[in-house]
Order: structure tokens, then C-alpha cells, then sequence
């Protein structure tokens, strides 16, 4: 878990790409409609958000490391960071959001033990390093290889930009919101799924398909108000969950798990009954139907 710092910068309207202005009319007289079948208006498209990017460094402790070389060979390193602030930045805010006010974001590619994690500079917290191995990186499979890769900076994107409730928020939360917006991204790997089992704060996948869970029950925004809410004050869980949602976390997590054993409950008896009625046909072809008399209700 990383610890952010509190401090906020909003963002001005200024900094953000502005969509085109509509054309104006021309003034040169149009022929009546009917003269011109098919004809389509061009509309501006309203442009995708576009928040200021912190200054982004890559440092490669050992060029000569397979991790290192396959690293670079799989993702071009300015374009995936550049991709990871925008796409966290617009998964976890909007233009009236106030978004932490991180300068810098340098990855490093170094040998260690396990995965990846996040950290802010002692000196100042604004400036962030993702410490990424590069034993893990050589080890992921070929064909998975950039988009394991782009999963991984995006959830630890996410660690350089999430408010944490000045570090009282349960880790689980905070794990689960990143691997939420892994999961939104797209790049979810194949051995995730949705569990129940547990306790809703275990954290990674486990936490962020029931943020997702929420996310579809509630409505689009959803985790964006978990993320807010843990913004200047320190959690509570009881007034937390309920401020938000009217309900109890321990209430929402066994609704998602009874959701979760109702689609399998709605799944079996389907492919029972698929299965039951191939084989009634292969036995015993079906009869023709009798025409219904007069007065009876024939079934539909």
C-alpha cells in the first residue's frame, strides 16, 4: 500500500482540451431539401479529457538483465506511463475533481523480490517511483508478455493518484480500487475471476470486482465517490459505507455474494436442461400437437 500525500491542485479549466467550436453558418443560399437526399451533418466530437501529466522518467538498473531488454522491447516505456496517468486519472476523476497533486512518477526496473510496488520520495511525497521487477517481467510468458506489463503500471498508476483517508484507509480498499481500474482498462489476466469467499477487504481482484459490482448497481461514478470520499478525513467504516450507499459494507458484500450464486444458479439448470432435453430427443422424438378445439385455451 502506498501512502499518498493529502495535498490537492485543481485543476483549472484552462489546462483542459477545449472541443472545437460549431461552425458557423454559411451564407450562401442551400437548395431546397428535397434536392439533397442523403445528406449527413458533421458534428464536433467531444474530445476525451486531457488532466496535466507529472514529469515521467524510466531508470534501468541493468540494461544487460533479460527483464530490462524484454521490458523495452515489449512497450515503448514514455507512451505506457503517458497512457497510465490519463487513463487513472480519467478512471478516478473528472474536470471539477481534486486530483493529488503528484509531480513526478519515475519507473524503475530493477532486480527484487516479487512483483512491483509503489513509493513516495521521503523528502517529498508529490514525487512517486514504481519499483518494477525485472526477474518477474522475464518470467511472464511470451504471448502475455506487454499486456502483463501494461496491467501491472496501470495498477501501480493508480497508487500515485488515489486518496487513501491520510492513510487510515484499509489497505484492501486501496489495493481493490487500483486492480478495479486494472480491470476497467481491459487488462485483467486470464486467472482472475469473481469470489466471494472471504472477507470484502482481501484486496487486488478479490475487492475490485465487488467495487465493480458496485459500480453496476449504483451507476457509473461509483467508485469515483469511494475514491473522493477518502479525500481529507480519516475512515470510518460504518459512516463511510453508509454515507455513500445508505447501507453497511458487511450488507453490500452479501449482496454481491448472493448475486454471484444467483448466476450460477441461473447458469446450471440451463445447461441441465439443454441436456435433458437432448437426450428426451434422442429416445423419443416429439409428437405432433393437436390442434386446440373450441373454447380451450391453447398454451403459448
Amino acid at each position: 500500500m502506498t501512502k499518498i500525500a493529502e495535498g490537492t491542485s485543481r485543476l483549472p479549466p484552462s489546462v483542459l482540451q477545449q472541443q472545437s467550436p460549431v461552425p458557423s453558418a454559411s451564407p450562401i443560399p442551400r437548395p431546397h431539401a428535397e434536392t439533397e437526399p442523403n445528406v449527413s451533418v458533421s458534428r464536433p466530437h467531444k474530445k476525451p479529457l486531457h488532466f496535466p501529466s507529472p514529469k515521467v522518467r524510466l531508470k534501468v538498473n541493468d540494461l544487460s538483465e533479460r527483464g530490462s531488454r524484454e521490458f523495452l522491447d515489449a512497450v515503448n516505456a514514455g507512451e505506457l506511463l503517458e497512457n497510465a496517468v490519463q487513463g487513472v486519472v480519467r478512471a478516478l476523476y473528472t474536470e471539477a475533481s481534486h486530483v493529488p497533486g503528484t509531480r513526478s512518477v519515475t519507473l524503475v526496473l530493477r532486480p527484487m523480490g516479487g512483483v512491483a510496488y509503489t513509493t513516495g520520495k521521503e523528502i517529498d511525497h508529490d514525487h512517486k517511483e514504481i519499483h518494477f521487477s525485472t526477474g518477474y517481467i522475464a518470467g511472464i510468458p511470451r504471448t502475455r508478455k506487454r499486456e502483463e506489463i501494461l496491467g501491472v503500471i496501470r495498477h501501480e498508476m493508480v497508487h500515485c493518484f488515489q486518496w487513501n483517508a491520510f492513510g487510515t484507509a484499509p489497505g484492501g480498499l486501496i489495493e481493490g480500487i487500483a486492480d478495479w481500474v486494472r480491470l476497467r482498462a481491459g487488462f485483467s489476466p486470464p486467472h482472475w475471476n469473481r469470489d466471494g469467499d472471504g472477507k470484502w477487504d482481501a484486496g487486488y481482484q478479490h475487492t475490485g470486482y465487488f467495487l465493480d459490482y458496485l459500480e453496476e448497481r449504483f451507476g457509473e461514478g461509483t467508485v469515483r465517490r469511494i475514491n473522493e470520499r477518502l479525500r481529507g478525513k480519516h475512515y470510518h467504516e460504518a459512516s463511510f459505507w453508509l454515507g455513500l450507499f445508505g447501507y453497511e459494507v458487511s450488507r453490500l458484500w452479501k449482496d454481491y455474494r448472493k448475486s454471484l450464486r444467483k448466476k450460477a444458479d441461473d447458469d446450471e439448470p440451463e445447461l441441465i436442461e439443454k441436456e435433458e432435453a437432448e437426450g428426451a430427443d434422442a429416445i423419443d422424438p416429439p409428437r405432433p400437437v393437436k390442434p386446440a378445439t373450441e373454447g380451450a385455451c391453447a398454451a403459448e
